[in-house]
């Protein structure tokens, strides 16, 4: 039964692309070595901080949730505008955009006005899930740029303080299945987060939400040393999953089910019978999880996407055209 259904989510892989009239292997005709070359980046970028890969994973849905999957996140400010990356939801948590930049700057000198920022965002996310242990997948491509990247739209974005309803609902608002959400909520399985995003946690005890009054007293211990009380501190970050920060693999659902989730965005998947049964399932078997996840970035990536003559293919990712 497995089998099929692993089955069934790489023909999902393969085949989703046709509706939203992206296609797998796009540039294979004129850019060949573009998924190359984003790949080479992505390498380079992992061995000065092995960091990256969660940063490029979450700057990938992060564009995705807002504008669609089109490198809206990508583009800097410029006076009286302010950006997505400069919204309080992005800035300081996003990082990779060197990886995008230097990505870019060699397709451009091979292949110019070719490959868009989206994918390369894309192809980036997708290296990097596949070099931290995860499974790759073949992206679909033909995205092309957005023009506009406003700050204001970031509200778009699940806060790390939403219940299970409230992410099922906002997952639900981009075409993602409750299901889906909770498969990707695993990204959180790398990386790393500012104790600004989930203080809250550590020392308001008089919070009503079970999510929040839950938490395993000997990890609520260890991370009141990490985030000192009142620190806005932005070097203050812990690991999202301290036994494996840098490894794409299912601990994360083990430490929800020990109380262990950082955020009430973690720990609520259990408040919740049919989200907690997906959490004991993934918990129990990687690589249905590895599958799963696999699947629902490709799913992720075709949000609003612009193809054909809409949108244009920016020339520096951080600038329109």
């Amino acid at each position: 039964m497995i089998m099929a259904l692993v089955y069934s989510l790489l023909v999902l892989c393969s085949s989703v692309h046709l509706e939203a009239q992206l296609e797998v292997g796009f540039y294979g005709h004129t850019c060949g070595l573009a998924e190359f070359i984003v790949k080479d980046e992505v390498i380079k970028g992992l061995i000065g901080d092995r960091g990256i890969a969660a940063g490029l994973v979450r700057m990938h849905f992060h564009d995705c949730f807002v504008r669609g999957c089109d490198g809206s996140v990508l583009i800097d400010s410029i006076s009286p505008n302010t950006a997505e990356k400069d919204s309080p939801a992005n800035n300081p948590s996003l990082r990779g955009f060197e990886i995008i930049d230097n990505a870019k700057a060699r397709i451009e000198s091979i292949c110019g006005g070719v490959v868009s920022c989206a994918d390369i965002l894309a192809f980036a996310a997708r290296d990097s899930v596949q070099m931290t242990g995860g499974l790759g997948y073949d992206v679909p491509a033909g995205r092309r740029d957005g023009r506009v990247s406003l700050a204001s739209e970031t509200s778009n974005l699940p806060p790390p303080t939403f219940n299970v309803d409230q992410l099922t609902q906002s997952f639900k608002s981009k075409g993602l299945t409750q299901e889906e959400m909770v498969t990707l909520s695993g990204a959180h399985t790398i990386g790393r987060s500012h104790c600004t995003s989930f203080s809250n946690r550590l020392y308001n005890f008089n919070l009503t939400s079970s999510e929040d009054s839950s938490l395993d007293t000997m990890y609520l211990t260890q991370l009141q040393q990490q985030c000192p009380q009142g620190s806005n501190d932005p070097s203050d970050v812990v690991p999202m999953n301290p036994a494996s920060p840098n490894i794409m693999d299912i601990s994360y659902y083990r430490d929800i089910l020990a109380n262990r989730g950082l955020f009430t965005s973690d720990q609520t998947l259990i408040s919740n019978l049919a989200t907690a049964q997906q959490v004991a399932e993934n918990s129990r078997d990687p690589f249905l999880w590895n599958s799963k996840f696999a699947a629902a970035m490709v799913k992720m990536g075709q949000i609003g996407v612009l193809t054909g003559t809409a949108g244009e293919i920016r020339l520096n990712c951080r600038v329109p055209n």
